[in-house]
């Protein structure tokens, strides 16, 4: 696979609604980075498997994958709690992650060229998709935040579901994540960790940018 040289890759994992991919678009952002949510195609695919049950297969994963375009994650359908439960079922499959494997290696290494790097974040970014990435995080919060910013996230988006459903959505969800054999989720010894709960989208933002700063100015601006 050809590399672009000397691009800004910004690796990010967390647990669900830690804030990571709010953080990872107002840095994206901010940096001109290309950006992608790669929980979002496991989303995508759990998506195809509840709508298109007797045609879901190896052969059809692939040739939607094939096809895929950003855009196509943006889908609001993609954030219920049906879904996220079934992708992270989905997660655990080898083939499964083979196939978005690429799909996400050619995004943190070939970003379009209109972008200086790149940013993702998911659950195996740091050590799996981009383990040479220039800055790492592990972005955490405790439940009852994380839980209430997923059922204020679902709220506005009109979804019929009570906190005490998120809440379980997500500690099944994290049993899942962190327990599952391909591609767990974990904090490398060289991801700094960031926890969320007590700060604001803006101070957490500006402190993962002082970080990011400062190691642009290490590395001569990478």
């Amino acid at each position: 696979m050809i590399k672009r040289k000397n691009i800004l890759k910004i690796a990010i994992d967390s647990p669900a609604a830690a804030g990571a991919g709010t953080v990872a678009k107002a840095l994206s952002k901010h940096y001109n980075l290309f950006y992608l949510d790669t929980g979002k195609i496991y989303r995508f695919i759990a998506y195809l498997k509840l709508k298109f049950p007797k045609h879901f297969d190896q052969k059809f994963i692939k040739l939607k994958i094939k096809s895929l375009k950003v855009k196509d994650l943006s889908n609001k359908i993609l954030l219920s709690n049906k879904i996220g439960t079934e992708a992270s079922l989905i997660s655990r499959s080898k083939n499964v992650r083979k196939l978005v494997h690429d799909f996400q290696l050619n995004f943190a290494y070939n970003p379009p060229k209109r972008y200086s790097g790149s940013c993702l974040d998911g659950r195996d970014i740091t050590y799996k998709i981009v383990p040479d990435a220039d800055v790492k995080f592990y972005i955490t919060a405790n439940l009852k935040t994380r839980a209430l910013r997923r059922f204020k996230e679902l709220k506005k988006l009109k979804n019929k579901v009570t906190y005490r459903e998120v809440v379980k959505s997500i500690k099944k969800r994290d049993k899942s994540d962190f327990n599952r054999k391909i591609s767990p989720l974990k904090k490398t010894k060289d991801s700094l960790l960031i926890n969320t709960t007590n700060l604001t989208k803006r101070a957490c933002f500006l402190k993962l940018k002082k970080i990011i700063d400062k190691k642009k100015i290490i590395n001569g601006n990478l």
